[in-house]
């Protein structure tokens, strides 16, 4: 078994946390996105989608796609439960996943890749969205700054992939020229919790 990975990417970055916490090891093949690695015709051949993570399975089978791998992950190695334990466990975990996913990593990642010199070039930039995609995130924030400060967790009294999402969102924001406002004190309580993870630097 083998993780197709990139150390600058955030998606990646989101893959190696969730094996931190469970204390999986797994060999990554790097791969240098800004040479084209993941564009070759060789790598299409294994992700059509151009994209990584991949988790190429002993069998041969390859899993795209971050949430996917993440889940075969928690199948075959279920302690500790990153998503979620019992029904309503569970369902809360995916709702709060699913929200960091769409509504804050997504918004910052629309702002860095249209905004960006690094993809300049690269991708087709409309920087006019991403100052929109800019507007939207403060509000999200501030609704994320309410909701952390009746809990510990974004799901909940435990941690779990969707604080994951989160924590690689703000870990990207810097480089998207987005700042979190001192204001947004749970907010900033949270993160900083989160930095303190050893699977943090993973």
């Amino acid at each position: 078994m083998k993780l197709y990975n990139s150390v600058t990417a955030p998606n990646p970055r989101r893959v190696r946390i969730f094996m931190a916490e469970k204390n999986i090891q797994i060999p990554t093949v790097d791969m240098d996105l800004s040479k084209g690695a993941s564009r070759t015709p060789e790598f299409l051949a294994i992700n059509p989608m151009g994209g990584v993570p991949v988790l190429e399975l002993d069998d041969g089978t390859n899993i795209a796609e971050t949430v996917a791998i993440c889940r075969y992950l928690e199948e075959t190695h279920p302690q500790p439960a990153l998503f979620g334990r019992g029904a309503k466990s569970v369902a809360l975990v995916e709702m709060w996943q699913r929200r960091t996913e769409l509504y804050i990593f997504e918004t910052i990642t629309n702002i860095f890749r249209n905004q960006s010199d690094f993809f300049k070039g690269r991708v087709h930039q409309v920087p006019e969205y991403g100052e929109v995609e800019r507007g939207h995130l403060m509000p999200r924030l501030q609704w994320l700054d309410r909701e952390l400060a009746q809990r510990r967790f974004i799901a909940g009294e435990e941690y779990s992939i969707a604080d994951i999402t989160l924590t690689v969102a703000l870990m990207l924001a810097p480089r998207a020229n987005v700042a979190i406002d001192p204001k947004l004190t749970h907010l900033n309580r949270w993160f900083d919790e989160m930095a303190h993870r050893p699977s943090f630097k993973a």
